[in-house]
């Protein structure tokens, strides 16, 4: 699993496909759900903004397509990510940026943060549980194993960035 493809080969070519084509449904569904980034949960993105992301994710598909563990760890990552953000980016345009976040604050406020957190690690280790047990059963196979790690990746990723933004949002109306 630990295998690197040959640089322009004919599978760093898909494998870098594959990235670009995934990192970029995550950019794209980011610009429809906050073009101005005001909800970026993630806070190098957001530092970074449009161009230097786009300029620190080419680099990253260009070293990670090499390495097919990796390519295909990020491009499951990267689709559920982009499936998330297009599941609410429809009340985020329509509230915009600025609403849907004060929106956001005040059911957070009326909600028992207990309950919000059993509901978050409900759905992160359920999600990340089948990432899990494809990673277990892949039987050697490096596509069900990468796969699998991207599941998990991505529950870990929707856990960090989500109690990072309810600690922030707590920390401000505290």
């Amino acid at each position: 699993m630990e295998d690197l493809v040959p640089l322009g080969s004919r599978y760093y070519w898909f494998y870098l496909s594959l990235l670009i084509l995934a990192r970029a449904a995550d950019f794209f569904s980011t610009w429809i759900a906050t073009p101005n980034l005001a909800l970026e949960g993630n806070p190098i993105a957001k530092k970074l903004g449009w161009r230097g992301g786009v300029i620190l994710n080419l680099t990253l598909c260009v070293t990670f397509a090499a390495w097919p563990l990796c390519a295909i760890t990020i491009a499951t990552t990267s689709v559920l990510v982009a499936a998330r953000n297009f599941q609410s980016a429809w009340l985020m345009r329509t509230l915009g940026e600025e609403g849907y976040r004060d929106w956001y604050v005040q059911r957070l406020q009326q909600t028992s943060l207990p309950l919000y957190l059993f509901c978050l690690l409900g759905q992160t280790l359920l999600t990340a549980g089948v990432g899990g047990v494809l990673m277990y059963f892949c039987n050697g196979s490096l596509i069900s194993f990468a796969i699998g790690l991207g599941i998990v990746a991505y529950a870990l990723a929707v856990t960090i960035y989500t109690l990072l933004s309810v600690w922030r949002i707590r920390r401000a109306t505290v």
